[in-house]
Protein backbone atom coordinates (compact mmCIF):
# COMPACT_ATOMS: atom_id res chain seq x y z
CA UNK A 1 0.00 0.00 0.00
CA UNK A 2 2.61 2.59 1.01
CA UNK A 3 4.58 2.20 -2.23
CA UNK A 4 1.58 3.22 -4.35
CA UNK A 5 0.94 6.13 -2.01
CA UNK A 6 4.51 7.34 -2.26
CA UNK A 7 4.29 7.33 -6.03
CA UNK A 8 1.14 9.47 -5.78
CA UNK A 9 2.98 11.98 -3.58
CA UNK A 10 5.79 12.22 -6.09
CA UNK A 11 3.18 13.06 -8.72
CA UNK A 12 1.95 16.03 -6.66
CA UNK A 13 0.13 14.75 -3.61
CA UNK A 14 -2.50 16.53 -1.61
CA UNK A 15 -2.09 17.82 1.95
CA UNK A 16 -3.88 14.63 3.06
CA UNK A 17 -1.41 12.28 1.35
CA UNK A 18 1.51 14.37 2.56
CA UNK A 19 0.21 14.12 6.15
CA UNK A 20 -0.18 10.34 5.89
CA UNK A 21 3.27 9.88 4.41
CA UNK A 22 4.84 12.10 7.09
CA UNK A 23 3.10 10.04 9.78
CA UNK A 24 4.33 6.78 8.25
CA UNK A 25 0.79 5.44 7.99
CA UNK A 26 0.05 2.82 5.30
CA UNK A 27 -2.60 3.86 2.79
CA UNK A 28 -3.67 3.34 -0.79
CA UNK A 29 -4.71 6.05 -3.23
CA UNK A 30 -7.59 5.34 -5.59
CA UNK A 31 -8.28 7.71 -8.46
CA UNK A 32 -11.22 7.82 -10.84
CA UNK A 33 -12.64 10.19 -13.42
CA UNK A 34 -14.98 12.54 -11.57
CA UNK A 35 -18.31 13.20 -13.32
CA UNK A 36 -19.49 16.73 -12.39
CA UNK A 37 -23.08 15.76 -13.21
CA UNK A 38 -23.20 12.91 -10.65
CA UNK A 39 -25.65 13.82 -7.85
CA UNK A 40 -23.46 12.47 -4.98
CA UNK A 41 -19.68 12.73 -4.67
CA UNK A 42 -19.52 9.84 -2.20
CA UNK A 43 -21.78 7.47 -4.10
CA UNK A 44 -19.86 8.27 -7.28
CA UNK A 45 -16.61 7.32 -5.51
CA UNK A 46 -18.07 4.03 -4.24
CA UNK A 47 -19.40 3.12 -7.70
CA UNK A 48 -16.19 4.10 -9.48
CA UNK A 49 -14.01 2.10 -7.09
CA UNK A 50 -16.38 -0.87 -6.84
CA UNK A 51 -16.46 -0.49 -3.04
CA UNK A 52 -19.50 -0.89 -0.80
CA UNK A 53 -20.98 2.53 0.14
CA UNK A 54 -20.77 1.43 3.79
CA UNK A 55 -16.94 1.54 3.47
CA UNK A 56 -16.75 4.91 1.72
CA UNK A 57 -17.01 7.83 4.12
CA UNK A 58 -17.83 11.46 3.40
CA UNK A 59 -16.34 14.37 5.28
CA UNK A 60 -18.90 16.94 6.38
CA UNK A 61 -18.29 20.19 8.21
CA UNK A 62 -20.86 21.31 10.77
CA UNK A 63 -21.21 24.19 13.18
CA UNK A 64 -21.59 22.94 16.75
CA UNK A 65 -22.44 25.79 19.12
CA UNK A 66 -20.40 28.20 17.00
CA UNK A 67 -17.38 25.92 16.47
CA UNK A 68 -16.68 24.17 13.17
CA UNK A 69 -16.55 20.41 13.61
CA UNK A 70 -15.81 17.63 11.13
CA UNK A 71 -18.03 14.55 10.86
CA UNK A 72 -16.88 11.50 8.90
CA UNK A 73 -19.86 9.29 8.05
CA UNK A 74 -20.68 6.57 5.49
CA UNK A 75 -21.90 7.85 2.12
CA UNK A 76 -24.70 5.28 2.40
CA UNK A 77 -26.32 7.32 5.17
CA UNK A 78 -26.70 10.77 6.65
CA UNK A 79 -25.21 12.76 9.47
CA UNK A 80 -27.25 12.87 12.68
CA UNK A 81 -26.64 16.48 13.76
CA UNK A 82 -28.04 15.93 17.26
CA UNK A 83 -25.70 12.95 17.80
CA UNK A 84 -22.74 14.98 16.46
CA UNK A 85 -23.41 17.81 18.91
CA UNK A 86 -23.68 15.30 21.75
CA UNK A 87 -20.44 13.53 20.73
CA UNK A 88 -18.44 16.75 21.18
CA UNK A 89 -20.28 17.96 24.26
CA UNK A 90 -22.37 20.51 22.39
CA UNK A 91 -26.05 21.32 22.35
CA UNK A 92 -26.87 22.24 18.76
CA UNK A 93 -25.37 21.48 15.37
CA UNK A 94 -26.15 22.76 11.89
CA UNK A 95 -24.36 22.22 8.62
CA UNK A 96 -21.61 24.79 8.10
CA UNK A 97 -21.72 27.32 5.30
CA UNK A 98 -20.01 25.56 2.34
CA UNK A 99 -17.76 28.55 1.56
CA UNK A 100 -16.63 28.73 5.19
CA UNK A 101 -15.96 24.96 5.21
CA UNK A 102 -13.83 25.32 2.07
CA UNK A 103 -11.86 28.30 3.42
CA UNK A 104 -11.26 26.67 6.79
CA UNK A 105 -10.23 23.23 5.52
CA UNK A 106 -8.41 24.36 2.38
CA UNK A 107 -10.36 21.87 0.28
CA UNK A 108 -13.27 22.21 -2.16
CA UNK A 109 -16.69 20.69 -1.51
CA UNK A 110 -16.74 17.10 -2.70
CA UNK A 111 -13.01 16.89 -2.00
CA UNK A 112 -12.80 17.78 1.69
CA UNK A 113 -10.53 15.32 3.43
CA UNK A 114 -10.49 14.75 7.18
CA UNK A 115 -6.68 14.81 6.89
CA UNK A 116 -4.29 17.65 6.11
CA UNK A 117 -6.79 20.42 6.67
CA UNK A 118 -5.59 24.03 6.74
CA UNK A 119 -6.97 24.38 10.28
CA UNK A 120 -7.29 21.25 12.40
CA UNK A 121 -10.90 20.94 13.49
CA UNK A 122 -12.48 18.69 16.12
CA UNK A 123 -13.40 15.47 14.31
CA UNK A 124 -15.96 12.73 14.93
CA UNK A 125 -15.69 9.42 13.07
CA UNK A 126 -18.87 7.38 12.86
CA UNK A 127 -18.61 4.22 14.96
CA UNK A 128 -19.58 2.04 11.96
CA UNK A 129 -16.06 2.57 10.59
CA UNK A 130 -14.75 0.15 13.22
CA UNK A 131 -16.59 -2.71 11.49
CA UNK A 132 -14.21 -2.51 8.50
CA UNK A 133 -10.47 -3.26 8.26
CA UNK A 134 -10.14 -0.26 5.92
CA UNK A 135 -12.35 2.62 4.86
CA UNK A 136 -12.11 5.17 2.08
CA UNK A 137 -12.16 8.95 2.56
CA UNK A 138 -11.45 11.85 0.26
CA UNK A 139 -7.78 12.44 -0.49
CA UNK A 140 -8.46 16.15 -0.88
CA UNK A 141 -9.49 16.28 -4.50
CA UNK A 142 -12.60 15.20 -6.37
CA UNK A 143 -11.84 11.88 -8.02
CA UNK A 144 -9.17 10.91 -5.49
CA UNK A 145 -9.80 8.67 -2.47
CA UNK A 146 -7.62 7.31 0.33
CA UNK A 147 -8.02 3.83 1.75
CA UNK A 148 -6.72 3.38 5.28
CA UNK A 149 -7.46 1.79 8.61
CA UNK A 150 -10.21 3.53 10.59
CA UNK A 151 -7.96 3.31 13.67
CA UNK A 152 -5.19 5.21 11.85
CA UNK A 153 -7.69 7.82 10.67
CA UNK A 154 -9.00 8.29 14.21
CA UNK A 155 -5.48 8.62 15.64
CA UNK A 156 -4.27 11.11 13.05
CA UNK A 157 -7.33 13.34 13.37
CA UNK A 158 -7.67 12.92 17.16
CA UNK A 159 -11.23 11.86 16.36
CA UNK A 160 -13.93 10.94 18.79
CA UNK A 161 -15.49 7.69 17.57
CA UNK A 162 -19.25 7.80 18.09
CA UNK A 163 -22.48 6.79 16.34
CA UNK A 164 -23.17 9.99 14.37
CA UNK A 165 -24.42 8.47 11.12
CA UNK A 166 -27.88 7.16 10.38
CA UNK A 167 -29.23 5.04 7.55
Amino acid sequence: MAKKAKKQNQLGGTPATVALTAAGVPYTVHSYDHDPSHPSYGEEAAEAMGVSPERVFKTLVADVDGALTVAVVPVAGQLDLKALASAVGGKRATMADPALAERTTGYVRGGISPLGQRKKLPTVLDASASAHPTICVSAGRRGLELELSPDDLAKLTDAVVAPVGRA
